[in-house]
């Protein structure tokens, strides 16, 4: 079976393809045009994809019919349509749990790089402007007994709650589409409605998997409904925020300060005025970037395409009703 997989990863995830007997094309430069990357992928059976840079519809699944499967190198899988994908009985594979507790330390990270604007004063020092002594300047805020609302309580919303109540002693409330009875007996989390979220959290971590119903659902209207003291905090996909109605509750001072490690749109440009604030404090999709995380996925995505050509079903499927029909 041949496998175009568009970026190098990591030797574990290439070692499990080849001795799984697999036939492992590269692309001759990892950027490619739209044209390019779709003349690899007509000529091969699967895909290990990295990346989101190219959408898996329609419209490619009738330009590449001889594409069986698909490995994507992420637990999300917005980028893929995954109705099509089942109609034509494509199973999409994905790496859920081994980024977890990376993912969630980045927004633990974030929380209080933005709770202390670390970001801002950082560059304070750079800047070669650390200044005397003000008693008044730039102060932060604890986090310590304070309200964490997670919208998307699922593996790394639980390890960011984990971290938040071991830590400061955070009380957990949550929002999502079923209860987390694991959560609320272990961590005391409480379910509340998406309304008592917005207006009852002092820091706002979002770690929901994005549907096109999510876009932009943190704009003007819900940043209204926030404390003023709250603190966003987003790692899970850049399009959950309209990033100038953001913007414009932090410079209002309807939120207080906001961690993002997902821009919309991504990447984020460097003249954004949001990048200029004190109060902030942004990354670049290094949620996942440790070696152990990255070591996982390589790991996990090489598992699924080998058991694909075994004829097996893939063990981490994000459409695992392709294989309704061998149950």
């Amino acid at each position: 079976m041949k496998v175009f997989v568009n970026k190098m990863i990591p030797e574990i995830g290439l070692n499990i393809l080849k001795e799984g007997g697999l036939e492992v094309i590269f692309p001759e430069n990892e950027i490619l045009s739209h044209k390019e990357w779709l003349k690899y992928c007509k000529n091969v059976d699967a895909l290990l994809s990295i990346g989101n840079d190219f959408k898996y519809n329609k419209e490619f699944f009738d330009e590449c019919p001889n594409i069986k499967t698909i490995a994507l190198y992420s637990v999300g899988f917005d980028h893929v349509d995954i109705k099509e994908a089942v109609i034509r009985k494509i199973p999409i594979g994905n790496t859920p749990d081994v980024l977890s507790r990376a993912t969630s330390d980045v927004a633990f990270l974030l929380m209080q790089a933005v709770a202390r604007r670390a970001s801002y004063n950082f560059q304070k020092v750079k800047d070669g402007n650390w200044g005397s002594f003000d008693p008044l300047h730039a102060l932060g805020q604890e986090l310590y007994g304070k309200t964490l609302g997670i919208f998307g309580l699922g593996r790394i919303g639980f390890e960011m709650a984990k971290k938040s109540r071991n830590a400061f002693d955070m009380d957990i409330i949550y929002h999502n589409r079923h209860r987390n009875e694991e959560a609320e007996k272990e961590l005391g989390a409480t379910y509340v409605s998406f309304e008592n979220l917005i207006a009852g959290s002092d820091v706002l971590s979002v770690h929901a998997s994005f549907t096109p119903e999510h876009k932009e659902l943190f704009n003007q209207a819900v940043f209204k409904k926030m404390k003023s003291n709250a603190i966003f905090i987003n790692t899970a996909r850049g399009g959950f925020q309209n990033e100038n109605d953001l913007y414009e509750a932090l410079i209002s001072k309807q939120i207080w300060g906001a961690g993002l490690d997902v821009t919309n749109p991504e990447p984020m440009s460097s003249d954004n005025p949001i990048l200029e604030l004190s109060n902030v404090c942004i990354l670049p999709h290094i949620g996942s970037a440790t070696m152990e995380a990255r070591n996982g996925m390589a790991r996990l995505a090489a598992e699924n395409l080998v058991a694909f050509s075994k004829g097996e079903k893939m063990p981490y499927c994000a459409n695992p009703e392709v294989y309704s029909h061998l149950s």
